[in-house]
């Protein structure tokens, strides 16, 4: 009969031994950290370059809803999923020129027929009701009706005794428009989804 090893705790090693023969982990704090931090930047360039960008917006033509020097998100990717709707703050490259940014409100889409009479805005021929424009923000111009072109869109600032928009430069061309607006970030007491 062959004598059996003895039995015991498996994870127990003699005092006397331990850690012999073994080097202790020397990756230094620094390298940690710095692969840490690269791989954080490279992601938010990612988010930056593709998704999400943040923007400044500058000027009082989307007021109350987006005041001067308000911060957002746009979103740079929603439209190749989704379809521009009406309702949608859009940032997109001033007709005009092209070098310059502008945000606005999508009013009319393709094909829509658009008209304003003392201020009343007509799609369709259906007045709309526009509780994003306070009654102070409000302006008494008319606008001879157009229909919408093919992969165009007519677009108005909140803010309508002070904004430059189609009624100035007319429909803006579906490969102007560069992404949604989706989210206030700053100042904090606007910090939320933009409706």
């Amino acid at each position: 009969m062959g004598t059996m090893p003895p039995v015991g705790n498996p994870r127990f090693q003699p005092s006397g031994n331990q850690g012999l023969g073994q080097r202790p982990r020397s990756t230094p704090l620094l390298s940690v950290w710095l692969r840490d931090l690269i791989i954080s930047l490279a992601i938010s360039a990612f988010i930056i370059i593709f998704l999400y960008q943040p923007v400044k917006v500058e000027g009082t033509s989307m007021m109350p809803s987006l005041d001067d020097q308000e911060r957002i998100f746009v979103n740079k990717f929603v439209y190749r999923w989704e379809p521009i709707q009406r309702g949608d703050i859009v940032v997109f490259r001033y007709p005009r020129d092209p070098s310059k940014s502008y945000i606005k409100r999508v009013i009319g889409i393709p094909g829509d027929q658009i008209r304003i009479d003392s201020g009343q805005l007509y799609v369709n021929e259906q007045p709309i009701i526009e509780d994003y424009v306070p009654p102070a923000y409000t302006d008494e111009r008319s606008y001879s009706e157009i229909v919408v072109p093919s992969r165009s869109y007519f677009v108005l600032g909140d803010h309508r005794s002070m904004s430059n928009d189609s009624r100035d430069f007319g429909p803006v061309k579906e490969g102007y428009i560069f992404g949604k607006a989706v989210f206030g970030y700053w100042p904090m007491d606007k910090l939320g989804r933009l409706r």
